[in-house]
């Protein structure tokens, strides 16, 4: 890059092979080409909207080499900040450049971030069943492709739906592919707890002590039901239990951490470190889930890994499919260059997926690594990704048994 560059174009690309991805392109004078994901599951055209019409004007012209520079133009030059689809789309213009910047100079960006700190990156995935003897086959498979942590979800007797786990079959956390509003599914919280704790130690004696063993309660429980879950748990030896209870209000985990020694994960609906702060600082939590995307990319997750680091908390990205393999890569070389990066969450994607977003990482043995192509290592293959146009999709919408709305 000779310092001349500017930006030239900034487009939004979106594509619904099996699911919706925004992607943003950027374009330099100079010919070069940045990607970044600007997925927001459930709420991608916000986001895409928010890109084509108020950030991409302001990138023409800008020299793409002041990665810093555009950051802080804008995050702190606009009124208003923070919010997942504003820092969705920082993020999403942050790995882009960091990509340009990558291809510039040759390098793969985790070279640009320090070099690598570790050979490889440790992966977990998803195993789910309806019930017991079927979540014990699908994590004996999650293992067999040799995956050494494994989040373990099940149904919960009594009802029908839960995490995207149904009776019919086992899958993904991902939009309903129509137009009509969210499904709605009925929650009892005390069935949960009476279930979890007998669940999670089947998979234990199952498994054995060597799976790292993770599991997810979606942000469901108040903090006392949190504290009670975690007790409960503690004799299974979890890698981590996630998302006990709603965090906006930070000063409620100091309630679960009195109570109990499992280690917490929370983040992943978080967007700048100062949502992470006070969870960080006062060591109320283990690993912090932030998305490099929805944290405002990668110049914005390092700040929070630099926080974390101090405080002895590690990260463990947010990353199931409803981040395009280009924020799973940036994540990667994220992970490749920082100390306390401690796993990735990695679910795998469709074939056509592949196909559409080319890239250089790679998964084999239970780990990741980015791959050491310059820049992200992502090339978007954009005919194929026209030929899959978006579908409107929801999230479910969780109600307890009387009828009233909880947490999802």
């Amino acid at each position: 890059m000779s310092g001349t560059d500017t930006i030239v174009a900034a487009d939004v690309v979106v594509t619904s092979p099996g699911r919706n991805f925004v992607t943003l392109k950027i374009t330099t004078a100079e010919g070069l080409v940045g990607w970044g994901d600007a997925t927001l599951n459930g709420r991608e055209l916000a986001v895409a909207s928010y890109l084509r019409d108020h950030v991409a004007p302001l990138l023409v012209g800008r020299d793409p080499a002041r990665i810093e520079d555009t950051w802080q133009y804008l995050y702190r030059g606009a009124y208003w900040r923070r919010g997942p689809v504003t820092m969705t789309s920082v993020g999403a213009v942050d790995l882009a450049l960091w990509d340009i910047k990558g291809k510039a100079t040759g390098q793969p960006v985790y070279q640009l971030l320090g070099g690598a700190v570790r050979d490889r990156i440790l992966a977990y995935t998803h195993a789910s069943g309806w019930d017991v003897p079927r979540l014990l086959d699908a994590v004996d498979a999650r293992r067999e492709h040799g995956f050494l942590a494994v989040r373990a979800q099940s149904g919960v007797p009594g009802l029908g739906t839960v995490y995207g786990v149904s009776e019919a079959a086992a899958g993904h956390e991902r939009p309903d592919r129509h137009g009509t509003g969210p499904d709605e599914e009925i929650w009892d919280t005390d069935a949960y707890l009476r279930h979890a704790p007998e669940m999670l130690a089947a998979v234990r004696e199952h498994a054995g002590p060597g799976l790292k063993l993770l599991h997810d309660t979606h942000h469901r429980l108040t903090p006392g039901e949190a504290a009670r879950l975690g007790r409960a748990l503690e004799p299974v030896n979890l890698f981590w239990l996630e998302d006990v209870t709603p965090a906006e209000n930070q000063e409620v985990l100091r309630h679960v951490r009195r109570h109990t020694t499992v280690p917490l994960a929370i983040g992943e609906v978080f967007n700048t470190v100062w949502e992470c702060q006070t969870l960080i600082t006062e060591q109320l939590i283990d690993f912090v889930r932030t998305c490099v995307t929805h944290a405002g990319g990668i110049s914005h997750l390092r700040r929070i890994a630099a926080l974390a680091e101090i405080w002895q908390v590690r990260l463990g990205p947010h990353g199931p499919s409803d981040i395009s393999p280009v924020a799973l890569g940036a994540s990667l070389h994220v992970g490749l260059s920082t100390p306390n990066f401690a796993i990735q969450e990695y679910m795998g994607y469709e074939p056509v997926v592949h196909e559409v977003f080319r890239h250089a990482w790679s998964y084999e043995d239970g780990h990741l690594h980015p791959g050491d192509e310059p820049g992200l290592g992502i090339e978007v293959d954009e005919a194929l990704a026209a030929r899959f146009p978006y579908e409107p999709g929801y999230l479910p919408v969780a109600r307890r048994r009387d009828g009233s709305v909880t947490d999802w």
